[in-house]
């Protein structure tokens, strides 16, 4: 096991700057996720990281060493790539071996971490088979397997699930995440998928065009976003945005009132100051919007049904409402209208949060 420090690190290719001064302290043991939208750096700072990229600025310590000039082979760290990268011609045993053998380890050693990683992901029946012969999860198990019998000081995933259909990918989450659970090493895994992030990670790395936008737990990211980029990308379905002004404030409230409901302004818990009428958005989680009279202030809009999502114990009901604007909401269980009609809606004033500016501009509210 190991602690890892990113002291801004950064990346160019040419004259490209991809990853942005990263600044990052993972404690030893801890299970980090790097999530954001294609093409955001994940995978590149996972490679710097494992040693397969030079970093061009700032330094990478492993357990309070610097390690910017160590060879990848020397770090002590094990990665699981997206693709699996088994030998095809090659057993199971012999793919978990593979490792171990060219780095001249004692061949009782070697049977004795092979037997270890096969019961721990259990594989003991399939020993024999090639990777062929397996199915996608029992040949990402495998791939794990190899990582495992390293023993290293950290575990690197890149996108590990992502060639796995949906059922799949459900059960391989939990594996990995009992995975960690047993043998307390540092994980650094990287996802577009922020649902994958949310179950699994004791922390969330945030990225956007190579710089982090936020980290923290998941409930922290999902409860207090920095900005309207993290709101909309933490959540499934993401978080509605509504176009809205601030009408007045005073030191630790805001009057909104939403372009849907002009007439209705209410007043909102806000942090940070706007002047009266500056533009600003009124975001709301799916499942907070209520279809019954709730005790606390809501704004009241009334919407039209677009289409309906029922999967039994939930449903998803898609809006539209009279400034034109998208709404989701998340109800339990299965609804009563169907497309076309109206459907009156309630915004807790409590779930409300506020945005000011782009996509960047800091959260105006703290939950």
């Amino acid at each position: 096991m190991a602690s890892l420090k990113l002291d801004r690190i950064g990346k160019r290719f040419g004259t490209a700057t991809v990853i942005h001064d990263v600044e990052l302290d993972v404690a030893d043991g801890e299970f980090v996720v790097f999530v954001g939208p294609s093409g955001c750096g994940k995978s590149t700072l996972l490679r710097m990281i494992s040693g397969l990229e030079p970093v061009s600025d700032g330094d990478l310590f492993i357990d309070g060493k610097r390690v910017n000039d160590v060879p990848a082979a020397q770090r002590g760290l094990a990665m699981v790539f997206q693709s699996y990268a088994l030998y095809p011609h090659m057993t199971v045993r012999q793919n978990l071996a593979f490792g171990l053998e060219n780095l001249r380890t004692p061949a009782e050693e070697i049977e004795k971490r092979v037997q270890a990683a096969a019961k721990l992901l259990r594989l003991d029946a399939l020993l024999q088979r090639r990777p062929t012969q397996l199915s996608g999860g029992q040949r990402q198990r495998v791939a794990i397997g190899r990582a495992i019998v390293r023993e290293p000081r950290i575990f690197l995933f890149d996108e590990p699930l992502s060639n796995l259909d949906a059922e799949l990918r459900v059960a391989m989450r939990a594996e990995i995440t009992a995975l960690h659970r047993r043998l307390r090493t540092t994980m650094i895994y990287v996802t577009h998928d922020q649902v994958e992030a949310m179950t699994m990670a004791d922390k969330i790395v945030v990225l956007r065009a190579g710089r982090v936008e936020q980290i923290g737990s998941p409930l922290d990211l999902y409860r207090r976003p920095r900005n309207r980029f993290v709101a909309g990308f933490i959540g499934s379905p993401q978080m509605n945005f509504l176009k809205a002004s601030a009408t007045a404030r005073d030191d630790a409230h805001m009057n909104v009132a939403l372009e849907a409901a002009p007439a209705t302004p209410v007043e909102v818990r806000a942090r940070a100051s706007v002047g009266p009428g500056s533009p600003i958005h009124v975001g709301i989680r799916p499942e907070h919007v209520r279809l019954d009279a709730p005790a606390e202030p809501a704004i009241e809009v009334v919407a039209v049904v677009e289409r309906l999502e029922q999967l039994g114990g939930i449903s998803f009901v898609y809006c539209r409402l009279p400034s034109g604007e998208a709404l989701t909401v998340q109800v339990l269980g299965p609804l009563g209208q169907r497309a076309g009609e109206s459907i009156a809606l309630r915004l807790p004033v409590a779930s409300l949060h506020l945005f000011s500016g782009t996509e960047d501009a800091p959260a105006l509210t703290e939950h």
